[in-house]
């Protein structure tokens, strides 16, 4: 949707700067910002997350992957155990409630804890997947994403098909927003680095890129497995905001809306992905009202936006819309 006119990030190290800031000053002010508001943006955050790093995989490298949610239920789930089990194991005389500052210091490598074990997760299905192409590709992660969510239901040390509840409410707007910033800034930084150019020729033409010289499985690993990582630490942030996680939570339709963000904010855009994810957010909430037609005209809405979003054809058309007149800029 915002693929031929989102403005370039010129200098990324100043808006992560900037991004960080402002996470420090809404947790700040949170007071002043009431719970619903607040359990929005986090929510937007969090598919900021999701929807960038999904991003790298199919918009930088081309590879259509359908397990995204089950990378987030392994970091939701791996997350919730170190909070609610290993640490207060470990340290039993400190006090575990969230909003204490112990919580509070032990919760980045929590997050970060996530992320790896998503990672190898990762780097489990993508080393013999990755190998494959196209449609095969597509079951292969769609496989995979249900095994995920079968194992959970059957796993009583988990919760079972009953889930988890009662998990350490540690996420807040500089946690949700913060990551959401380092998240954007390290796939355009990858992106635009040297090793981004491996990615870029992988999508472009395989074929190509091997001959070359290029090992196009360690790229698409590469990407897949980076892209777990922020996978894992989004469902972990999800899990200690909604502080219950089941399996149904993760299943096929949520790995569907996050490549819907993408593919609205356009394959290969971080920014336009990002802004995609908060807009849909912000649509879900808007439809929350409407009860049982709710699904019905939400997909109403992402059809009319598939059919009417900005294409190439668009592009003078855009230009003219932009301060400037005619200059179009690049992409983020």
């Amino acid at each position: 949707m915002f693929r031929s006119y989102t403005a370039r990030i010129k200098n990324p190290r100043l808006a992560l700067a900037a991004g960080l800031a402002v996470a420090a000053l809404l947790q700040a002010g949170n007071g002043w910002i009431d719970p619903y508001t607040t359990q929005v943006i986090i929510f937007a955050a969090i598919n900021v997350i999701l929807a960038v790093s999904l991003n790298l995989v199919m918009g930088e490298t081309g590879q259509f992957s359908l397990c995204h949610a089950a990378f987030m239920a392994v970091g939701a789930y791996a997350s919730a155990l170190l909070t609610g089990k290993a640490l207060p194991a470990l340290l039993p005389h400190l006090s575990w409630t969230g909003t204490s500052w112990v919580s509070q210091l032990f919760f980045l490598p929590v997050l970060i804890g996530a992320g790896i074990v998503a990672a190898v997760a990762g780097l489990i299905v993508g080393g013999p997947s990755l190998r494959l192409r196209g449609d095969y590709l597509a079951m292969v992660t769609l496989g995979f994403g249900e095994i995920i969510r079968v194992l959970l239901q059957n796993t009583n040390a988990v919760g079972g098909a009953r889930g988890m509840e009662g998990i350490l409410p540690a996420t807040n707007l500089f946690w949700a927003i913060g990551f959401a910033v380092v998240t954007l800034y390290t796939m355009i930084a990858l992106v635009r680095s040297t090793y981004g150019r491996g990615f870029q020729a992988v999508r472009d033409d395989e074929i190509a890129a091997a001959a070359m010289g290029i090992d196009t499985t360690r790229f698409k690993v590469t990407a897949f497995v980076i892209g777990a990582f922020f996978a894992g630490v989004a469902g972990a942030l999800y899990a200690h905001a909604v502080e219950f996680i089941s399996p149904e939570g993760f299943n096929f339709l949520r790995s569907f809306e996050i490549i819907v963000m993408v593919i609205l904010g356009g394959l290969g855009r971080p920014v336009g992905v990002a802004v995609a994810a908060i807009l849909i957010t912000l649509l879900n909430e808007w439809l929350r009202d409407l009860s049982q037609y709710r699904m019905v005209v939400y997909a109403l809405i992402i059809i009319l936006f598939m059919i009417l979003r900005p294409t190439e054809t668009l592009v003078p058309y855009f230009r003219r819309l932009l301060p400037g007149g005619r200059k179009s800029p690049s992409a983020s």
